[in-house]
């Protein structure tokens, strides 16, 4: 058994079978190790990255975080409906919604009903929004190549095929019969 420092606070580890991650416990209850705790760690992670991302990007281009990802993926798929938008980036329905009503207000996005079925809507960049596109993407590439400076060309390759192996593993917990009511 040894001590660990997480969060500021000590607490005993005890070894657990070969091969798995040491526990810290408080008591005789669990806790977690906000150093080891994968999901902590990529929200942590995300949360920072977003948050100092959008204070950029708003007081240069007047953009936040998420209008900039709908950007991105409207120049890779020009013309996808909001559904496709929701499930690539992970936000729900209503906030993408909202997001894409401000944007086509600002001009930065049109809306087209798909004439097919008029509950169907065909998002694309407008020329304006193909211009901000154009102004951030290098230094969201910027920004990425700092993240990343600390690691090896193969080490962020490595770390980009296990994120892309997590990524398509989430089923295993957003799908899980203790998500479902």
């Amino acid at each position: 058994m040894s001590k660990t420092r997480s969060a500021g606070v000590v607490r005993k580890v005890v070894a657990t079978k070969a091969g798995d991650a040491p526990i810290a416990k408080a008591g005789n209850v669990p806790v977690i190790d906000l150093e080891r705790y994968v999901p902590a760690l990529i929200t942590f992670i995300a949360n920072k990255l977003s948050r100092s991302a959008t204070a950029l990007y708003q007081r240069r281009f007047r953009v936040n975080v998420t209008e900039w990802r709908i950007l991105v993926l409207l120049k890779i798929e020009p013309g996808i409906p909001a559904a496709r938008i929701c499930q690539v980036i992970g936000f729900d329905k209503g906030p993408v919604s909202r997001t894409l009503s401000v944007m086509q207000e600002r001009e930065l996005v049109t809306i087209k009903t798909d004439p097919k079925d008029g509950r169907t809507h065909s998002i694309s960049l407008a020329p304006k929004g193909r211009e901000i596109h154009d102004q951030i993407i290098g230094i969201a590439l910027d920004r990425e190549r700092r993240l990343l400076s600390c690691l090896s060309a193969a080490e962020q390759e490595v770390l980009i095929n296990l994120l892309g192996r997590v990524h398509g593993n989430l089923a295993a917990v957003t799908e899980h019969p203790e998500n479902r009511e």
